[in-house]
């Protein structure tokens, strides 16, 4: 219901049910059936990273660069800066110039710095998806206003905590308390908790888990790892981990943070998806994703990619069979080492190189979301600020 939404009217991501973000280690070949959960890629001994930033700094050295990257008046700054710290040793990310700004840049567009983001108007919406989803599953109105009247531990009805809503962790913890009271209650959120979302960057639940498969997640959990998902720390080390730690095959950060939002190597396989349909002749959504998922794992429904691909299987020397196996790797690093993805390109260049990234096209929706926003929308905006972030320090240096 509200996954990837922020908290803002100008703060949105994409459905992550929608957007799968997670991979399988590069150790692991493609599995013969989908699997159930999609692992972050382990990464190599080498990270990419962007130049011209210090690397190697002492801890002190660091801590003073992200408490001048913080905004001046945010509450309990050293507490962030100690946090953001913490999860960039964790992650073993270099504590760049370019890389803190990235980080912040993404925090100021998804939360304002709010480890629990305030939703304007949250009650409304609730009430209005209750109502879809009552009218989707044909649950009479007697009982919603049975469920809505249901009182709660705190001794308040179902209907008052709705409306003293004011977080998503706030709904989060509503949601999974009436479900556990009231079993009719799983009709409306049948998907358990709709709230897929949560934190200073807004990083999926679904992602959080597929990351502490690749890599324990290493603070102690409170209860369990949703609260780590919405808590300060623990959504700064996935935002982290979901921005930076995987090797992707940009020089400008802009490509980041459209995978950011619409799934990691999105922006690579909007590009592949370009050419396939140049080839083909087929008019295919440049979204980056090149098979059909459900809840994050891959669907046996062909997708339209996959189709257009068999349509020129003569033209590339490649089976439905072998099309299948490269493309279930398509959330590697790895895949544009396959023979799909080399002779796609190889037969594509003939006519003119193609692009090798291309910013996905993908159109943002959510019960928050009043007006036309895109991928391309955020990303840009993501990169303005950090940008910004980076021209500040600039200034500050010059100054001295």
């Amino acid at each position: 219901m509200l996954a990837g939404c922020a908290s803002t009217p100008e703060l949105h991501t994409l459905p992550e049910a929608t957007r799968p973000v997670a991979s399988w280690p590069e150790s692991t070949a493609p599995p013969a059936a989908p699997p159930d959960k999609q692992i972050p890629e382990t990464l190599p001994a080498t990270r990419p990273t962007v130049s011209s930033a210090p690397t190697g700094l002492p801890d002190q050295q660091i801590h003073g660069l992200v408490l001048k990257l913080l905004p001046p008046d945010l509450k309990d700054k050293q507490g962030w800066a100690t946090d953001v710290q913490s999860a960039f040793k964790s992650l073993q990310l270099q504590a760049t110039q370019e890389h803190l700004c990235a980080v912040f840049a993404v925090i100021e567009q998804e939360s304002g710095f709010q480890a629990d983001p305030v939703v304007p108007g949250l009650p409304a919406i609730i009430r209005r998806e209750i109502e879809k989803r009552r009218q989707k599953y044909y649950i009479p109105q007697s009982l919603i206003k049975l469920m809505l009247q249901t009182k709660l531990r705190d001794g308040r009805s179902f209907d008052k905590r709705i409306s003293a809503l004011r977080t998503e962790k706030q709904l989060s913890d509503l949601i999974e308390e009436i479900i556990s009271m009231v079993p009719q209650a799983a009709k409306l959120f049948p998907d358990y908790n709709p709230v897929h979302t949560g934190g200073p960057m807004q990083v999926s639940v679904e992602f959080a888990e597929s990351q502490v498969h690749a890599r324990p997640y290493p603070y102690p959990i409170h209860g369990n790892l949703r609260n780590e998902v919405f808590s300060r720390l623990g959504g700064l080390y996935f935002g982290s981990a979901i921005l930076l730690d995987y090797p992707a095959p940009y020089t400008d950060m802009l490509y980041r943070f459209a995978d950011f939002n619409a799934g990691r190597y999105s922006s690579r396989n909007a590009a592949l998806q370009r050419a396939i349909s140049r080839l083909s002749g087929k008019k295919l959504s440049l979204d980056g994703d090149l098979l059909r998922y459900h809840n994050g794992s891959i669907s046996p429904e062909t997708s339209a990619t996959q189709q257009a691909l068999f349509e020129i299987k003569k033209n590339i020397g490649l089976s439905e069979g072998e099309i299948q196996r490269d493309l279930r790797l398509e959330k590697l690093s790895t895949f544009s080492n396959t023979l799909l993805y080399k002779r796609v390109f190889a037969l594509a260049d003939r006519t003119g190189i193609q692009p090798r990234i291309l910013m996905p096209q993908i159109d943002l929706n959510s019960p928050k979301i009043t007006r036309k926003l895109t991928t391309e929308w955020f990303a840009n905006r993501v990169n303005n600020r950090y940008k910004s972030c980076l021209q500040q320090l600039n200034a500050d240096n010059a100054s001295r």
